[in-house]
């Protein structure tokens, strides 16, 4: 009771902001009228994760904030209110600074809450969603998307807080997190996880980059480093004309949830905190961990002029052997680690372009404006270029399906009203509250059959575990299976068998490596060996992944997550 009177103010309060803010969604940028490439490329902040003492490596405390500042997105645009990460407010960015820390040395940081009473953009509270007793300040928890560490660490949907801690969540435990990186070297990044405000926190900017480095391990690969290794973290915004961020304020179905709508996507397409960037490079090699830190835009990346990626990592991990390709297509959330040479280009520039429909994969083509994403400036004469893109990277076990302890199927749905709109998503037709059913044993892997029922494309993200793709295959008579599904919801019982027997779709070469994040395609069933262990050693872990508040896995289409594609995943011994 106490709970929905909660609810009650919060949604008169919701609907007179509504009222107040209508008006002004109809003054939005015409982002025909900006120019492109006219901002250069930010480098983010960078924190050392670690301390050296006596030329030895030392574990490290950091005291990280999120504060709200305005933030100058593009050259012509007044500055936007945003929610930022940083050390201190002056400093503080969007994204946040990138953390790089050592491998096998942790790294504890303390994240402090300084955001203000009232968040800067429209939420809903009809969806699952952490609501202070106090009704006020807005309620953050970070997750360090990739890691390998305690689940008090994990930054759980229901461990969120308040400034100064007025109000925590039920599963809050502790104010310092400890991130041992004990794991494989990688690209992974820290972004909140708050239930049911995960998408209008994100949207406000509390993203940003960590890396695991291992030197004796990464230094034989001779990639290149230093200058010409550079984060590039993707999302799309849109403003209104005087700089804030636009978000829908009237939800696709406002007679169930207000606000709430199935995808958020602006037309900006932001690099590093600036609309369409660009970044002068040398004719030599360049590395770009390139993260799409998008709410639900998926990007298909390209170069223009035809120059090539060479891919040597996806997600957290190394691939074995690098892969060639002209194209990228990255979910929200997906990494993307590349080398690009610019040596190879026959123009002075080259536009790094989208072609993505949105929504993925049946939405509406790109337009002018999200159609690119920056430039580069390419330097008139080549240069000596010592690095190299080996012939073998690192190489991690393959899956052993006998090893398997178990085999699962995880079954997503959507829900729609009257006028079939959706209303929510589930995992296996359950909710984000109902009991775990997932129960996994540390250190043993399993086999996951995910059957995508729905039209959309859903990258699915797991927490804890990495795995491995085995296949993906087309569903026939979807439309009979579904039905059988939404009757039983018991795929053993639906004979997915008859229906997962014809064609398979290919897994692309770059993406065949150990992963976080899968992209799992409509109307398919997905076979992943998922493993809760690390991959480059026996080692167990150090911690007890057996706590509360335990682990999840969700969609990783923000807007999805909160409405509410997201299950418990408990680990045991």
């Amino acid at each position: 009771m106490v709970r929905a009177q909660r609810v009650l103010v919060l949604l008169l309060s919701f609907l007179g902001v509504l009222l107040e803010t209508s008006w002004a969604e109809e003054q939005l940028v015409n982002l025909t009228r900006l120019h492109m490439f006219v901002d250069e490329l930010p480098d983010m902040p960078l924190l050392k994760g670690f301390d050296v003492v006596d030329g030895v490596p030392k574990p490290k405390s950091l005291k990280i904030g999120m504060y709200m500042k305005k933030w100058r997105f593009h050259r012509d645009l007044p500055a936007t209110p945003v929610f930022a990460y940083g050390t201190r407010k002056r400093t503080a960015t969007v994204p946040g600074p990138t953390i790089e820390a050592l491998q096998g040395i942790d790294t504890f940081v303390t994240w402090r809450n300084y955001l203000p009473s009232k968040h800067i953009l429209p939420w809903d509270p009809t969806i699952p969603t952490a609501l202070p007793a106090t009704n006020k300040g807005v309620p953050t928890v970070v997750h360090l998307h990739g890691g390998i560490h305690e689940p008090a660490s994990d930054g759980s949907a229901e461990a969120w807080f308040t400034a100064k801690f007025k109000d925590r969540g039920p599963a809050w435990q502790k104010r310092r997190y400890r991130y041992r990186n004990q794991q494989q070297p990688g690209n992974l990044w820290y972004h909140d996880h708050s239930i049911g405000l995960t998408r209008v926190n994100l949207l406000a900017g509390l993203i940003g980059a960590y890396i695991v480095r291992q030197p004796e391990v990464e230094d034989p690969l001779r990639l290149p480093i230093g200058e010409f290794d550079r984060t590039l973290m993707v999302f799309d915004r849109s403003f209104r004309t005087d700089g804030s961020i636009y978000m829908n304020s009237t939800g696709n179905n406002p007679s169930i949830h207000p606000q709430w709508q199935p995808e958020y996507f602006g037309d900006a397409i932001i690099v590093n905190g600036k609309a369409w960037p660009q970044l002068k490079v040398r004719r030599r090699k360049y590395r770009f961990r390139i993260i799409n830190a998008s709410n639900a835009r998926f990007f298909r990346f390209f170069f223009a002029n035809g120059l090539r990626f060479i891919h040597v990592g996806a997600d957290s991990a190394y691939l074995g052997k690098p892969v060639g390709t002209k194209d990228i297509l990255l979910a929200p959330s997906e990494i993307a680690d590349v080398v690009v040479d610019f040596s190879k280009s026959k123009n002075a520039n080259a536009i790094l372009a989208n072609d993505a429909p949105y929504p993925y994969p049946s939405g509406d083509p790109v337009n002018i404006a999200n159609s690119r994403v920056m430039q580069f400036l390419i330097a008139d004469h080549s240069e000596l270029d010592t690095s190299r893109v080996l012939a073998r990277l690192i190489q991690y076990p393959a899956p052993d399906l006998s090893s398997a302890s178990r085999t699962r199927y995880i079954a997503m749905y959507e829900y729609t009203s009257d006028t079939d709109e959706p209303t929510h998503l589930y995992l296996n037709g359950k909710s984000y509250e109902a009991p775990a059913t997932e129960i996994a044993k540390a250190g043993t892997s399993e086999v996951w059959n995910v059957i995508n029922l729905t039209a959309d494309n859903h990258p699915l993200h797991i927490h804890l575990g990495l795995f491995v793709v085995l296949e993906q295959r087309e569903l026939v008579n979807v439309e009979k299976f579904k039905d059988c599904m939404n009757k039983l919801n018991d795929a053993v019982k639906c004979q997915i068998s008859k229906y997962a027997v014809v064609k398979r779709v290919d897994v692309p070469a770059h993406e065949k490596g150990w992963k976080n994040v899968f992209k799992m395609r409509p109307g398919t069933v997905t076979k992943i060996f998922l493993r809760f262990a690390y991959i480059h050693s026996n080692a167990s872990y150090e911690f007890d992944p057996t706590a509360e508040p335990g682990y999840v896995y969700h969609c990783h289409i923000l807007d999805h997550e909160d409405n509410a594609m997201m299950r418990p995943l408990k680990i045991v011994l």
